[in-house]
């Protein structure tokens, strides 16, 4: 028999942001508890306003499946004595499983009777089932809670009315003191009140109490409102997912309208408009066809077009004040010069045990040069780039990011931008925040990109000199972001950053100018190499690299970012060439030999030719030589291929070749060579980690 279910958790208005997760975990949860519970149906779908959570089951089994199962008790030997008697495990067993001794059969297994019994465990009815839905109601999580009344019990509002029906009956749940019923309610002040005759009944019956429960067909109305204004008004609307997603979740009943503001304001950069708009106010903004931004917001009502003049009115007050404060800040940041600022900066703490923001920036002035230099910049460009990192943080001592931070960099740009900074310069200060989010946008111009990455940098050593290390979950400064961050910006540049030689260097020019400020930024340094390649592992896990390549090539002795990225990408480009099995066989060969050499880092592996005493040991050592003395000059790719082609020397010399012979000198001498091997292979990749087939 088809039934129809609904669950409705009624809530006091809970916050934006967390409906759509909610929504999906009560989803989630729900499913998981009916597979739990063998109950089967065949559609869920989830229904969520900022006053309620719901979902609905369709074609609803009558109950759980049966469930028949032949259980295994004790031998027979044991379970009956010598005159056939029911011992007391054989009656203990059969009196656990809710039968007795009378359902005993014998089944031999590896030539042994042992006691079997069959249990029937009919189904529960679907009534009974769903009725411990309280447990997924009550289990469930949010980033806050708060509790309510005398009770101990916290969620993420408090708890109104529950709606739980199985087709025309009420299914009985309680939390707290809140017991399910068939009444849910309309919207807070358009609607009432309304009693469900049946569960399929209920999105229909909150629409006519002006509620749109389904999410979807919410967010799609309140796209055709908007379009439709901008449509005739010939405005341009820009419908940014993420505001049109809070949004939704915000109204019940949604209605568009457009307000205005005075054109005086359009004097300010569009970007403090737009925050302005969209961040503190949840507005839409509108350009004309040629893409100027208008003096017009778009916003949208959670409810209908009565008395909607007045929405207008006091939506254009809110707008107005802030608007109001925006332009106050930014004719009086504009009295002062970038100077005045970053002489402030001297008086600003970046940390406690790190130093001030203006020490900071002295850091990231030398650090910006190094890499600067590495990655190839001009003279031009280091010039741009000296001055940019001398005062990217100025902006930080404005009134416009002390009342908006999230226009920090950007409005760097623009105040230096009229103060008459190159263009450059000015681009790099907004840029060296980027990017802010895990796929965030990145640095356009590479003066920007190396800014960005000396910042992020010099945080990252600074906190890792204090030791100040995330681990865990607990990452209060962001730094796994920043590492992220760099990984980013160096696979899109294309550069070659080696994270380790870099801090060692680093901390020896800011020793140099003594302006480590009582940091030795080259501590920890194996520790930061490693939380760098953890980043350079979720990279690759993002971007489906398989995870023994990753493993073999962050395994490697490469610190060379860019060489890491190369590495796995040839790896993933050969894993399935006919010769790939036998090439890693012969390499990882040589790998595995070679650890029985115990020759320090700085041993002398000079190979001494006179010691050979086959002519594959010569031709192995021959093209070894040719590899190495070519092998800094080539590609990642040139290398591998140059690896790949000794393959058959490789062979021939273990055929020829016994390496751990009694002989000192000539075992000795075998070892050096397959170390030589083993490190031109180990600086693509460990190629022990990886699994051929």
């Amino acid at each position: 028999m088809s039934q129809t279910f609904v669950l409705e958790i009624g809530l006091e208005e809970i916050p934006a942001h967390v409906v759509t997760p909610s929504r999906e975990q009560l989803v989630k949860r729900t499913a998981d508890f009916l597979k739990a519970q063998r109950l089967d149906y065949g559609e869920i779908k989830s229904f969520a306003t900022p006053r309620r959570l719901a979902v609905m089951l369709t074609d609803v089994a009558a109950k759980q499946a049966d469930v028949k199962k032949e259980l295994r008790g004790p031998a027979k030997r044991i379970a009956q004595d010598k005159d056939g008697n029911w011992t007391k495990a054989a009656q203990g067993f059969v009196r656990g499983q809710g039968l007795t001794t009378d359902d005993i059969t014998f089944k031999q297994q590896k030539g042994e009777d042992y006691v079997f019994v069959n249990k029937f465990t009919p189904g529960k009815s679907a009534t009974e089932v769903l009725s411990g839905l309280t447990e997924v109601i009550t289990s469930m999580t949010f980033p806050t809670n708060m509790h309510w009344g005398s009770y101990d019990f916290e969620y993420i509002r408090p708890i109104h009315w529950l709606v739980a029906l199985l087709d025309q009956a009420i299914v009985p749940l309680q939390v707290l003191n809140i017991k399910s019923g068939r009444t849910t309610q309309g919207h807070r002040f358009l609607g009432q009140p309304v009693a469900l005759a049946q569960a399929a009944d209920y999105e229909a019956a909150l629409a006519k109490q002006f509620v749109v429960a389904d999410p979807d067909k919410r967010k799609a109305e309140i796209k055709q409102q908007i379009t439709t204004l901008a449509k005739e008004n010939n405005w341009v609307v820009e419908l940014d997912p993420d505001l049109l997603e809070e949004v939704n979740n915000l109204v019940e009943y949604p209605t568009a309208f457009a307000g205005s503001f005075k054109t005086k304001y359009l004097q300010m950069p569009d970007e403090v408009l737009i925050t302005s708009m969209k961040d503190h106010q949840r507005f839409f903004y509108a350009r004309d066809q040629a893409g100027k931004l208008l003096p017009i917001f778009i916003s949208v009502r959670n409810g209908n077009r009565a008395y909607l003049d007045n929405v207008i009115s006091g939506n254009e007050k809110v707008l107005t004040a802030r608007l109001e404060d925006a332009q106050f800040f930014y004719n009086e940041d504009q009295q002062q010069t970038i100077a005045d600022y970053v002489e402030r900066l001297k008086k600003v703490t970046f940390h406690e045990k790190i130093g001030t923001m203006y020490e900071k920036m002295q850091r990231v002035q030398l650090i910006g040069q190094l890499i600067g230099k590495n990655v190839g910049l001009n003279s031009t460009e280091l010039a741009d780039l000296q001055r940019a990192s001398e005062i990217y943080k100025f902006d930080l001592m404005t009134g416009m990011v002390g009342e908006f931070p999230e226009l920090q960099g950007t409005m760097g740009e623009k105040y230096a931008l009229l103060q008459g900074e190159n263009p450059a310069v000015a681009t790099a200060i907004r840029e060296h925040y980027m990017p802010i989010s895990a796929d965030g946008e990145l640095p356009q111009t590479t003066v920007g990109a190396v800014l960005a990455v000396a910042d992020k940098l010099d945080s990252i050593t600074s906190f890792f000199a204090v030791g100040l290390i995330p681990n865990g979950s607990n990452d209060p400064y962001a730094l796994r972001r920043q590492a992220a961050g760099i990984v980013r910006i160096v696979k899109a540049e294309n550069w070659h950053l080696d994270i380790s030689a870099l801090q060692q260097e680093s901390s020896h020019v800011l020793a140099e100018h003594k302006a480590t400020f009582g940091l030795k930024l080259d501590a920890n340094i194996v520790d930061l190499q490693q939380f760098v390649n953890e980043r350079m592992r979720q990279w690759f896990s993002q971007h489906k690299v398989r995870y023994d390549i990753v493993d073999a090539v962050l395994a490697s002795h490469e610190n060379d970012l860019q060489g890491m990225f190369a590495a796995a990408k040839v790896l993933e480009q050969r894993k399935d060439d006919p010769a790939f099995k036998a090439t890693i066989e012969a390499l990882t060969r040589v790998l595995r030999l070679s650890e029985k050499a115990d020759f320090g880092p700085q041993a002398d592996l000079k190979v001494e030719p006179s010691l050979f005493e086959n002519d594959a040991e010569k031709q192995l050592y021959t093209a070894v030589e040719a590899v190495r003395d070519q092998a800094v000059g080539r590609t990642i790719a040139e290398n591998y291929h140059a690896l790949e082609a000794l393959r058959p020397l490789i062979a021939d010399y273990f055929d020829a070749t016994m390496v751990m012979v009694d002989d000192e000198a000539v075992r000795n001498n075998r070892l050096k060579q397959l170390v030589i091997l083993a490190r031109l292979i180990f600086s693509i990749a460990d190629l022990n980690q990886l699994i051929v087939k």
